[in-house]
């Protein structure tokens, strides 16, 4: 399968920022004296891949077609990218076809009830492009009232770069910020053709210079737990675990769980719980009344 000209571009794009970051000491190479620009040069990329320069040229300039495995894995590995990177270089070549764009979430009812189950951790129904499905109380009110907003603005990126009441709740905001970019560009080229991520990713760009800033850094992060840190405006700071895993992946559905990393924030979220606690086990994006008076 051949890739299309924008995902050519992107991979070019990817590649210079990959090229950049390494030094001629990082890939065995002497130093070579003051260089105009950080980074190795195309020429040395292309001479330990074993790819001709004018070649490698067009490749970062998205013009290369049909590149072969054996000479992307030889520029994955010159480039030290890690499988994360390897598997997003690989997509953009053209070896991983866009999916489809699927309706909506449907929550089932097993879903609502583990978010229930959940209480008092945080826990939500989100796609991967961030989209919030359904929120448990305490992820609603973690940092303001979630259902406060309207439908089309419940996406954890979106209000993370633009609403200051989430902004504000994170302890470690460029780290945090920068990993919900990462991960947006990851998964982005899957999903090239799906209206909702072109639309996410456009507003975000006209809206926030701190995501121009982090998505033209062109940095790709696969899955993984993370520790994070919030401060609640109700309860205060919060120490927790946050996990991402897939519901239905046929779907695009996934759950995001925070669990306490110590006794005070599990005692913490038993409080917020206790606060919030005449409100619904859960809501969610459509019709999130009827839902909550007839299943929580």
């Amino acid at each position: 399968m051949t890739s299309s000209t924008s995902d050519r571009s992107a991979l070019g794009a990817f590649l210079r920022a990959r090229r950049a970051r390494l030094t001629p000491g990082d890939v065995g190479l002497p130093a070579a004296g003051r260089r105009r620009t950080p980074g190795l040069r195309r020429e040395e990329v292309a001479q330990l891949a074993g790819v001709g320069v004018t070649w490698y040229t067009w490749l970062e300039q998205g013009r290369a077609k049909n590149a072969s495995d054996q000479v992307l894995d030889a520029v994955a590995r010159v480039l030290r990218l890690d499988p994360a990177e390897h598997r997003h270089l690989m997509v953009l070549a053209g070896r991983g076809a866009a999916t489809e764009p699927g309706p909506p979430v449907d929550l089932r009812p097993e879903q609502t009830a583990l978010l229930a189950k959940l209480l008092p951790y945080p826990a939500a129904v989100q796609t991967d492009c961030y989209d919030l499905v359904a929120a448990n109380r305490t992820y609603r009110y973690l940092f303001a009232d979630l259902d406060a907003y309207p439908v089309e603005e419940r996406n954890c990126a979106w209000l993370m770069f633009t609403e200051p009441s989430w902004r504000n709740s994170l302890l470690d905001e460029d780290t945090v910020l920068r990993e919900i970019t990462a991960k947006l560009r990851t998964r982005q080229p899957e999903h090239r053709d799906d209206p909702r991520w072109n639309a996410l990713i456009t507003r975000l760009r006209q809206e926030s210079p701190d995501f121009v800033r982090h998505w033209e850094s062109y940095e790709v992060v696969g899955d993984r737990t993370q520790l994070r840190r919030y401060q609640s405006p109700r309860v205060g700071t919060l120490d927790v675990q946050f996990q991402s895993l897939w519901l239905d992946r046929a779907r695009d559905a996934r759950i995001v769980v925070m669990t306490p990393t110590d006794t005070a924030t599990a005692q913490r979220l038993e409080r917020l719980d206790s606060l919030v606690g005449a409100a619904p086990a859960w809501t969610s994006r459509d019709d999130s009344a009827d839902r909550a008076a007839t299943g929580a």
